[in-house]
Order: structure tokens, then sequence, then C-alpha cells
């Protein structure tokens, strides 16, 4: 869906990055999956697309300059214990911020501070940066910890106003930085060594020496360990590394070739626990030769069944002529093969 870069009074523009969802955007800004939904008629929040502009409810987020950072103001907030906190200055303050009244600072308005944000942490405990669709709830199950015990380290932080990119300390020991071919890894309810091994083509004994310490009897969810991960086998293919935010569709899209494309090069992969740091196989794409050289490319908003509603032919048609390519394979910047060549209607 297409829409206009004129949102609704109390709205602004948004556009789709790799990885967002409307539950992630929703809690980024501050409002619900239903009020998004509720302001952009027609978007389909299981297939969203990277670039697509959909409107987003409340005031539009404060975009920092370079080498400043934003702060949300707090109850007792001054310009001047704010500079003193973080090493700048009241004027240098004021000037990134036109139109501040420093006698008038209002609880939860952002502004933005120069510098770096800078946190340390105390004995015990270790700085984590706040990511997209982070959770308190969630980073507590991930470092085994709780929710009271963040909270404690983090006086006047809002649980349910994270700003990505914020400092914060947890508590226990940092995770371990694992070495070059090595992937890091999140423990789950019910995995094992010896699953784990077989899913990254390594061994048990080989995850242990990465790992000193590590019982494998007693994994606990949230865990973080290192595994060596063997290149997969990758014939006129492109290995490829997983990134923060990627899902087998978005891959598709960009490498122009189709999901079971990708999931054929890389048996046993699971589409739905990608890892960052995980190597996979981009599979070579044959060019595309058609009957007639009837190609088309898809555009932004076209599914199948548009399409052959387009040029008057059947889905099933259109399918036969692009053997391999699911209904959901059908997305923006792909060429396909059309059965006809009668112009649209």
């Amino acid at each position: 869906m297409n829409v206009s870069t004129q949102c609704p009074p109390g709205s602004f523009v948004y556009s789709i990055k790799a990885g967002d969802t409307l539950f992630r955007l929703a809690q980024t800004y501050g409002t619900t999956v239903n009020a998004i939904i509720a302001i952009n008629p027609g978007i389909n929040p299981n297939a969203l697309q990277i670039g697509q502009r959909i409107c987003i409810p409340g005031g539009a987020p404060v975009e920092c300059p370079e080498n400043s950072f934003p702060y949300v103001i707090r109850s007792g907030d001054t310009l001047f214990a704010l500079a003193r906190q973080f090493g700048t200055t009241v004027a240098a303050i004021t000037a990134i911020n036109p139109g501040i009244d420093p006698n008038a600072l209002r609880v939860g308005q952002t502004i933005c501070i120069p510098g770096e944000p800078t946190v340390t942490c105390p004995s015990g405990s270790f700085s984590y940066t706040i990511q997209r669709g982070d959770t308190l709830f969630a980073l507590a199950q991930r470092y085994n910890t709780t929710v009271s015990a963040i909270l404690a380290l983090n006086p006047g932080l809002d649980p349910n106003a994270l700003q990505i990119g914020r400092i914060i300390c947890i508590p226990g020991a940092a995770p371990p930085t694992c070495p070059e071919g090595t992937v890091s890894y999140e423990i789950r309810s019910g995995d094992t060594l010896f699953a784990l091994a077989q899913r990254f083509g390594t061994t048990v004994a080989a995850i242990l020496a990465q790992n000193p310490g590590l019982d494998p009897n007693a994994l606990r969810i949230g865990q973080i360990i290192c595994i060596p991960q063997a290149a997969p086998a990758c014939p006129g293919g492109t290995l490829y590394t997983i990134q923060q935010g990627d899902t087998l569709f978005l891959l598709a899209t960009r490498f122009d070739i189709s999901v079971g494309a990708l999931q054929a090069a890389n048996p046993g992969l699971d589409p739905n626990r990608l890892i960052p740091g995980q190597r996979i196989c981009i599979p070579a794409t044959p060019p595309i030769t058609c009957p007639g050289n009837n190609t088309y490319t898809i555009r932004v908003g076209e599914t199948l069944s548009s399409i052959a509603e387009r040029f008057t032919v059947s889905a099933a048609d259109i399918l036969i002529l692009n053997p391999g390519l699911r209904p959901s394979d059908f997305i923006p910047g792909r060429t396909i093969c059309l059965p006809t060549t009668q112009a649209p209607v």
C-alpha cells in the first residue's frame, strides 16, 4: 500500500525498514497496532514492504543531529543538571534545540544532548544499548535476571518507554564476545547441544571447546553461547551472513529469488529462527527465459491474483510458467513470465 505523505493531524509519516512489524512500531512510538491499522486503511500487517510509507499516531519523533542523542525529560531535570551529567554546556544544549525554554521543560519532552551517551555501570553489571523491539521483560529473560533488578540499576528508567540507542545497565556478567568463525546464540526452550550441533553443522565437543565451563545438562533459557559454524556448501552461489532483522522473505526480495529456493539451498534452516552472524547460502539465480520473451516485473502492491486479473489470464497458468514460485514469492521487483502478450486491462 502506498500512503500519501499527508498523514492526518496527530500522526506522522514513517518508512518501513528491515525487521519492522506493527507490534514493534507500536511499542517504539507508544501506540497500538489497532491504532496504526485504523489510520492506514488496507494495510496488511503480515506483508509490510521495505520503503512502504505508513502513518503512525502521535507526534513525530525528534531527529537529533549527528554527534548528539535524544533524551526524555524526567521530573526534576534542568538543563544545568543535564549539562553536568553529560559533560556539555547549557549553551550547547540550547543551540541544538531551537525554541526550547530552559525554564519550562516538560516531563516526557524529548530533547537532543550534544556528544555520545555515556553510562558507567557498577561492578557485577554490564552496559547494554536498547535495540528496536526490546522490552525489560525480554532482556531480563535473556540475561537471567529480573525486571526489578534492571530497574534498580537504572533509576528513572520507564519500562514502557524504552528509547532505541539508550544505554542501560544489566545485572550479571557481560555476554561472551564470540570469536570469528562462530555465531552468538541465545538458548531457547527445548535446545540441547546435540540439536544445536546438528543445526549448525558442528559437534558438541566443538561447542564445549568454545564455551569453557558450559554445563550441557544445565542450559538456561536466554543464556548466550558461542557456536562454531562451518561454511555451508554453496556451489555457484554466495555465502551471506544474517543481519539483525533479516527474514527469508526480505532476503528473497533483496536477492530476487524465491523463499523456496533459499530453503532448498539451506537444508535444515529454521525460517523462524534466523540468527545474526549465521551464514547461509544464497543460490545463484539462472537467467529468466520466457516464451516469446514475455517477461513482467512485479510492482509494489501487486499480487499473483491482481496480475492475473490485470492481464486476463489465470493464476494457475502464471504459476505453470514460473516453476518453483509460490504465490507468496510474487514480490515487487521480481521478474516473471506471463502466458500472454495481451495488453493489460
